[in-house]
């Protein structure tokens, strides 16, 4: 399938949704969630370039956006600790 189309098909279904009225409290945890993330990504990103000086880099990826973007700058320490103690 065309990445392309698979994401025209989402955005089609997002806009139907929006047109006949999702309920709102799904609609309201997907929306914490996604920011949550989106969060994560940027914590994860300030750290890998302000820790590049001192030779400390970790992977943007599923795992690492879920820990960071929930547990917040805990999870960032937490995932820098891994990375220097144990890796």
């Amino acid at each position: 399938m065309n990445s392309t189309l698979f994401i025209g098909t989402i955005v089609g279904l997002i806009i139907i949704l929006f047109i006949v009225g999702a309920p709102v409290k799904p609609m309201k945890h997907i929306g914490k969630a996604t920011m949550k993330l989106g969060i994560g990504v940027l914590l994860l990103f300030f750290l890998n370039v302000f820790g590049g000086a001192v030779g400390l880099h970790i992977p943007i990826n599923l795992f690492t956006v879920l820990v960071s973007g929930f547990l917040g700058i805990f999870g960032v320490g937490s995932l820098a600790a891994i990375h220097l103690f144990i890796l």
